[in-house]
């Protein structure tokens, strides 16, 4: 199943010049399917049993799970059922369907997506595939820190965009049992914050409400498997909002001529609009996606122009 590519390690001349900083963008937003989500997926998908597989498999998924799901899936010829948010941007929908998934659009997030999908493998008896609390899922997405180790030899922190945990968690498990002395930075969306909300101790970590443009970090509450390992070994967390969040998918259209969705422009925006406690100056940054509903772009144009700094940007 040799379906993961090894997306490039770049840098950008005007990031680096606004920020004062060597930011190393790592651009999974490059990654087959538009996402780093595949690598854990078809990392758990091909070590499934003969058994498992042949009773199926069921997900819940924001979007860029389902496609990695979807696509592991049809390389084995195994029927796939995804729940997905009603609210799910239609260009996920509809590339994870081109892989041949059944599609189940329910609920407002992902929690009540995964409810759903959780009841269809109790009744269905179908292999479940977690989006991000399975030891698999979490190796399969460490696979980025080791690929960036690789391809830059002395960062001195990462900065990762936070949903479920699984990329963070996974990510931390390798890097710091490489090269302990690298910081690692989580990113949520303000309006998801609930692992930086435990991590921070503001409360426990469960949210009632949660929005953001930011679709593919839209989570309510920490992962079971992954915060763990995050409060071991992750150093710090921080949030960003939406106008932020939007101003760095309009920079990087702009200026680096990418496209990146809410979630993966999320690390970006931390660094760009100064949100780091640390003050280093090498850092890797994970680009997680580029899957964007182009519908919202003039959404996203017009939250960007809250921030003032594209101005001063030539």
């Amino acid at each position: 199943m040799n379906s993961v590519h090894r997306t490039p390690l770049k840098q950008s001349a005007t990031l680096n010049r606004v920020t004062g900083r060597q930011v190393f963008l790592k651009m999974e937003n490059l990654q087959r399917t538009g996402s780093f989500k595949l690598r854990g997926a078809l990392n758990k998908i091909s070590s499934l049993t003969e058994d498992e597989s042949s009773r199926g498999m069921v997900c819940a998924s924001a979007g860029n799970h389902a496609q990695g799901v979807a696509l592991g899936a049809s390389q084995r010829g195994i029927p796939a059922k995804i729940f997905m948010p009603k609210q799910t941007p239609l260009a996920k929908v509809e590339a994870t369907k081109e892989y041949g998934a059944e599609i189940i659009l329910t609920g407002e997030t992902y929690q009540e997506s995964y409810k759903a999908a959780r009841e269809d493998m109790l009744a269905s008896g179908a292999t479940f595939v977690h989006a991000f609390d399975d030891e698999k899922v979490i190796a399969g997405q460490g696979t980025i820190a080791l690929e960036m180790m690789q391809q830059s030899q002395d960062l001195e922190a990462i900065v990762v965009p936070v949903g479920g945990g699984g990329l963070i968690a996974g990510m931390a498990v390798a890097i710091k049992a490489f090269n302990p002395s690298i910081k690692i930075i989580g990113v949520q969306s303000m309006g998801a914050p609930a692992t930086y909300n435990q991590f921070t101790g503001k409360n426990s970590g469960n949210l009632s409400h949660v929005h953001s443009i930011a679709d593919g970090i839209l989570v309510k509450e920490p992962g079971k498997l992954t915060y763990p390992i995050i409060e071991r070994l992750v150093d710090d967390m921080v949030t960003v909002n939406d106008e932020e969040i939007a101003y760095t998918i309009m920079f990087m259209l702009q200026r680096e001529k990418t496209l990146v969705e809410g979630a993966g422009a999320a690390a970006v925006a931390s660094i760009l609009c100064n949100k780091l406690g640390w003050h280093g100056r090498k850092v890797g940054c994970v680009v997680s996606g580029g899957n964007v509903d182009l519908n919202k772009l003039s959404l996203y144009k017009e939250l960007s122009k809250r921030i003032k700094l594209l101005q001063h940007i030539g």
